[in-house]
């Protein structure tokens, strides 16, 4: 198999159709055939390709792009050894030092030293967890979210609060001792707000999401029935995207900006997605024509 764009894709979502009633697959098919029909008007051929394919040839391509690589943080090892083999192979849209860069959430202090405002953070390295109620505490926070530093999709993501610190110490305790994890204060605004996610490619905003959580839940990722709908972001939005972007060293072809407003009204990046990020191009069809062209540049 050959061809000038490989979409990366994982085991899970290999296949050429979606079983009825398969909406996530679905959606996954969809987004992909708009992308290739705009990557064929610029005369680029492009096949979906599992990225942990044993017998796959790299050099086969020309580039690859990342698309729905979202087991990556469940089997790191794999992946990193794969990351470092295969840029010898065939050029990648998002460079590789950006997406190891990416892979851990300490990248939100690099972000916040480059002059990027984000959410507050207190990181909790690995073997170092003294306890919730002792990290609540410190930062002052009444409550807050505990998550690891590399991790997806609402992955080992918990809401805590001082009543409930002490009851879920026994579920971050093990975690921690494995895994660095980060602490952020829960701000209502997700709740009564959401979150906001902003596309880039090639350095200019495209289009927005607005992305709720369903009533009792607090993760507005859809895979955990939040509710997802296009979304005018405004210029002060569209301006942090645009500057985390460009704080990104090497430049990425193409990612995805998470914010919120923090508990001084003021947007800040929740997380930047550049590995694997879920665009929404089901939701604003023009943006595969950019999202193609942005590939495109990167050949």
């Amino acid at each position: 198999m050959g061809a000038d764009v490989a979409l990366l894709t994982d085991r899970r979502y290999v296949a050429a159709d979606a079983p009825d009633g398969d909406w996530y697959l679905g959606n996954i098919l969809h987004e992909d055939r708009l992308l290739r029909a705009e990557l064929g008007r610029l005369g680029l051929s492009s096949a979906r390709v599992e990225w942990g394919r044993p017998d796959q040839d790299w050099s086969a391509f020309r580039c690859a792009a990342f698309r729905t690589t979202w087991d990556y943080f469940d089997r790191l090892a794999d992946f990193s050894a794969w990351l470092d083999r295969v840029q010898r192979q065939t050029r990648l849209c998002n460079p590789p030092a950006t997406v190891l860069w990416n892979m851990d959430k300490h990248y939100l202090a690099d972000l916040e030293a480059r002059g990027v405002r984000v959410v507050r953070t207190r990181f909790v390295e690995r073997g170092s967890f003294p306890g919730l109620r002792d990290l609540l505490d410190e930062t002052g926070w009444d409550e807050a979210v505990i998550k690891p530093c590399v991790s997806g999709a609402a992955r080992h993501t918990y809401r805590v609060g001082r009543a409930a610190a002490a009851a879920l110490d026994a579920v971050v305790r093990p975690l921690a001792a494995a895994e660095s994890l980060l602490l952020q204060p829960f701000e209502r605004s997700v709740l009564e707000d959401g979150e906001d996610s902003l596309m880039v490619f090639r350095g200019r905003y495209s289009h927005a999401v607005r992305k709720t959580a369903k009533p009792g839940d607090f993760r507005v990722q859809d895979d955990h029935g939040g509710t997802v709908r296009p979304h005018q972001p405004t210029p002060a939005q569209i301006d942090l995207a645009e500057r985390a972007i460009a704080a990104c060293d090497p430049a990425p072809a193409y990612g995805r900006v998470d914010m919120i407003r923090d508990y001084e009204g003021e947007f800040a990046v929740m997380e930047l997605e550049l590995i694997e990020p879920e665009l929404w191009l089901r939701l604003h069809p023009p943006a595969a024509a950019a999202l193609a062209a942005a590939i495109a540049a990167s050949i």
